[in-house]
């Protein structure tokens, strides 16, 4: 059976329908781990402010940072994604994340991840973005 111009018509609009599906779900994704990267910025410059209160004043805050990051973290849940905080593990070169001072050391040094630059995510299938780390030389 064959089809008429009608019917190919039809399968041609869906295709195209489809497309346009996949590529807005591609923009939401990449908006939504943007969103992602600048919220987790912003709490690591939260995080320091909170460090600069005193105690009494800081409790309230600090409540609502942990609130937060709940938050933020059961909506990446929902959505398939996480953030991978690697912060005093050990550099290994087959990480997900580029260290911008590894040309500070030798070879032979034992490194920790100091620092991170920019936050590791990972989805349902695995590394969806890269991180970026400063590392540190292990106390010998």
């Amino acid at each position: 059976m064959g089809f008429s111009p009608k019917s190919k018509n039809t399968n041609n609009k869906t295709w195209r329908h489809l497309r346009q599906a996949v590529y807005k779900g591609r923009k939401l994704e990449k908006a939504l781990l943007d969103l992602v990267i600048e919220s987790w910025r912003f709490t690591k410059l939260f995080q320091r402010v909170l460090m600069k209160l005193d105690a009494g004043e800081g409790t309230r805050y600090i409540n609502q940072y942990r609130y937060y990051l709940k938050r933020l973290d059961d909506c990446l849940s929902q959505a398939g994604f996480h953030v991978a905080n690697i912060e005093g593990h050990p550099y290994d070169a087959g990480m997900a994340a580029s260290a911008l001072n590894i040309g500070d050391f030798g070879p032979d040094d034992v490194l920790l991840v100091d620092q991170m630059v920019e936050p590791i995510i990972m989805g349902p299938d695995g590394l969806v973005r890269s991180g970026t780390v400063m590392l540190r030389k292990v106390a010998e």
